[in-house]
């Protein structure tokens, strides 16, 4: 999923987003709540129709940006209170108030409300997060079950999130728990936070081996292009990063050689693309002297055709995953897109 944290996948338009086959993206809860408020985004036809979006979209709970905002928050049994980076007024997010926020967004995808913790983090702290996360999804499933639909979307669903931190027996058990309650859907939260890529792997497989096979597994926060198929070795359906889009705009771009910095000096006058082997729209018709004049020179058009470019470069990663998984050899496949990483040639 490509994320778009105030309605919109910065640098791109909705009819490039359809272009390049996007079925879903992410909206943040959080961020649409302060600006421009979810009461508005309601009276406007929810997110679907205010963004002018025909495509799926989640929604998270914003519990990731409240963790975030360390020094303008504080945790309670209650839910978070937390003073808006933008003005300073101080709010309380409880499950309940999750859930009204993403009823007025209409979703497609809602999450409930949990608490993610750091890296590294002791087992009481964990623990402790853990058995939170639990009682929130409790508060949010009977406010589910008990408040109206929402407006702009009846077939709205909500997915639970999995927390423990690095603990698999944390994991086991409150993936176990969160079942019982009979959600649409299961995410894992609380990787992708400082930990080591083959820990964030145990942790991610251990998991999804918990959850229902016939039921979407969502990885949060995650990946490098080389890490997708790895997550999805692990049992993961569906994940979301900034990368590809934050990148595109600091002028870092993938190509299946390894990524290039197109600020540097070396492709000023370099006339090929920025892959020879892609077919995005950027590849085919801009050189890299250019790319690199554009983003040199500041030009609002840098960030536009970066983008392009690396949301093209995940998703078709990801194409070719589903391909090899429908043809039946995603091992030969990880194999191979493994042996061509560690010769360089990714």
């Amino acid at each position: 999923m490509p994320v778009g944290t105030a309605g919109t996948v910065k640098a791109m338009t909705q009819q490039a987003l359809e272009e390049l086959s996007v079925a879903l993206l992410l909206g943040n809860t959080y961020h649409l709540y302060l600006r421009p408020g979810h009461e508005l985004i309601r009276r406007m036809g929810g997110l679907h129709r205010f963004m002018s979006w025909p495509g799926g979209i989640l929604t998270d709970s914003g519990g990731y940006q409240v963790f975030s905002l360390a020094d303008l928050r504080k945790i309670g049994d209650e839910g978070v209170r937390f003073r808006s980076h933008l003005d300073g007024t101080e709010h309380l997010l409880t499950p309940e108030k999750a859930i009204e926020i993403q009823r007025a967004l209409g979703s497609d995808i809602g999450m409930v409300l949990d608490e993610c913790i750091e890296y590294p983090a002791s087992l009481d702290r964990a623990a402790s997060a853990a058995k939170r996360t639990l009682e929130w999804a409790r508060r949010c499933k009977t406010e589910i079950e008990t408040s109206p639909a929402s407006e702009a979307n009846p077939e709205q669903v909500f997915f639970a999130i999995v927390q423990g931190g690095a603990f698999k027996d944390l994991r086991r058990e409150n993936a176990a728990a969160l079942v019982a309650l009979d959600f649409p859907g299961y995410a894992i939260g609380g990787l992708a936070v400082g930990e080591p890529h083959e820990l964030s792997c145990e942790i991610a497989g251990e998991t999804a081996a918990c959850l229902p096979r016939e039921r979407p597994r969502y990885l949060m926060g995650v990946g490098k292009p080389e890490q997708l198929i790895d997550y999805v070795r692990c049992g993961i359906d569906m994940m979301d990063c900034v990368l590809p889009t934050r990148n595109a705009r600091n002028g870092y771009l993938y190509t299946r050689q390894g990524p290039l910095h197109i600020k540097n000096a070396e492709f000023i006058d370099d006339p090929r693309p920025i892959d020879e082997s892609c077919a995005c729209m950027t590849c085919r018709r801009y050189s890299r002297a250019y790319l690199c004049h554009l983003f040199r020179a500041n030009e609002i058009l840098a960030a536009i055709l970066n983008t392009h470019h690396n949301l093209y470069f995940f998703l078709d990663i990801m194409k070719a995953i589903r391909e090899a998984i429908a043809f039946g050899n995603l091992s030969r496949f990880s194999s191979e897109l493994q042996a061509r990483l560690a010769a360089g040639h990714p």
